[in-house]
């Protein structure tokens, strides 16, 4: 017994669509066939084969603190070992 085919409907902007599906055809894939290779690649990769950058919560705290470092004007260092103190320091209380 075969594969059941399925739909999928995606809405975005026409000029977005028209740009890359032109881009596509130069290739000689169509916007069906790149989301197929899409699906193919997540299902085999069990993952977005794109990198995705949204930081985690480590590191969206370590931006909030050295964005405060900013605003209190202690983001300025003379030397590297300087700046390693202050945030070992930080980071300990």
């Amino acid at each position: 017994m075969g594969a059941q085919n399925s739909m999928l409907h995606v809405r975005m902007d026409s000029e977005l669509k028209r740009k890359a599906t032109e881009a596509l055809a130069e290739t000689g894939l169509s916007a069906s066939d790149a989301v197929r290779l899409l699906f193919h690649r997540i299902v085999a990769d069990q993952a977005f084969p794109l990198e995705l950058k949204v930081p985690n919560a480590r590191t969206q705290r370590a931006m909030a603190e050295s964005e405060e470092m900013m605003k209190r004007g202690k983001a300025h260092f003379e030397n590297p070992d300087e700046m390693f103190t202050e945030l070992e320091e930080a980071g300990s209380q």
